[in-house]
């Protein structure tokens, strides 16, 4: 039984790039927190596809029963870390885990491989942060102070609780769901979001001096809520994880 129930997991993951649902988005010149030229300058978008929903437990658990390479304890150090998937019951079985909530504890590495192998990669910054300035309703919900207001009451909440369901809410404009309210997630070019001169910059080192000085020439600094999740990423290194984070995937639009 437990063999044929792994074998139905690969397949599904094997299937990936089909049963997941891509929503197409049109790009264009944005407004961004990290002006694509450091200073003031927008953001310009090549149309891409983004996935509607959050990676879960049990698609994961497919990628690595058809991936046993991202197993719990397969993976090497520089890849993964100590945390990750710590809260599944074995290496290929998040247990008592919602296999409907978003996947976390998973490194940038991990959640790269999973993209990759459903014909996808990690959004890039500039994707994501596009994605999520949408409300239900508007492309661009940013300068709706209520808005923001109640994204910001999310991210004050502690970060030790076990993520409810993906896509229990309304999906915003681009019909994508949980962008905000549900978990962090990794992008491609999280490493790229820390503006320093140095590339050598690491560690506490690269957070302190993003904390104490690149931060006051961010732009739009009501959106504080993006800015923390930039804050977060840029202090992140590749093989690290969290509870609270997790992830998507995006495709060039052909």
């Amino acid at each position: 039984m437990k063999s044929r129930l792994l074998l139905v997991l690969a397949l599904c993951a094997a299937n990936g790039a089909l049963a997941a649902n891509y929503r197409a988005l049109p790009g264009g010149t944005f407004r961004s927190v990290l002006p694509a030229d450091g200073k003031e300058a927008p953001a310009v978008l090549a149309p891409f596809l983004m996935r509607s929903e959050l990676v879960s437990n049990a698609e994961f658990r497919g990628f690595v029963a058809s991936h046993p390479e991202w197993r719990r304890g397969r993976v090497p150090t520089i890849l993964a870390g100590p945390g990750y998937l710590a809260a599944w019951r074995t290496p290929d079985d998040p247990g008592a885990l919602d296999p409907h909530a978003p996947v976390t504890q998973v490194s940038w590495h991990a959640a790269a491989a999973f993209c990759a192998s459903e014909g996808a990669r990690l959004p890039r910054w500039h994707e994501w942060e596009y994605a999520a300035a949408a409300d239900p309703g508007r492309a661009d919900a940013r300068d709706d102070p209520e808005w923001l207001s109640a994204i910001l009451n999310w991210y004050a909440r502690p970060a030790n609780g076990v993520p409810g369901q993906i896509g229990r809410g309304r999906a915003n404009f681009h019909g994508l769901h949980d962008m905000h309210g549900l978990v962090w997630e990794w992008v491609e070019d999280y490493s790229a979001l820390f503006v320093n001169a140095d590339s050598r910059a690491q560690g506490t080192a690269k957070q302190l001096d993003y904390c104490g000085g690149a931060a006051v020439s961010l732009g739009d600094r009501r959106n504080y809520a993006v800015l923390m999740r930039v804050a977060l990423l840029a202090a992140m290194e590749g093989a690290q994880d969290a509870p609270f984070l997790g992830f998507r995937c995006a495709r060039d639009q052909k």
